[in-house]
């Protein structure tokens, strides 16, 4: 059972990571319409989280 949350802690912080330092591209590459930056922020924001996330399950 501590592996498996193991290794889904570290594909969440991985997950984390890439939307937290690559949004914008990541933006520009899925999404089409005008209100880019509250797309990149979106995903800063579910970036942030799934990093939070991992630090709770680490925590238990």
């Amino acid at each position: 059972m501590s592996k498996c949350l193991v290794a889904m802690g570290i594909i969440l912080v991985t997950i984390g990571v890439k939307l937290i330092y690559d949004a914008r591209p990541i933006v520009k590459m899925y999404f089409s319409f005008g209100e880019e930056n509250e797309a990149v922020l979106g995903l800063k924001i579910v970036g942030f989280i799934s990093a939070i996330l991992r630090w709770n399950i680490a925590l238990f």
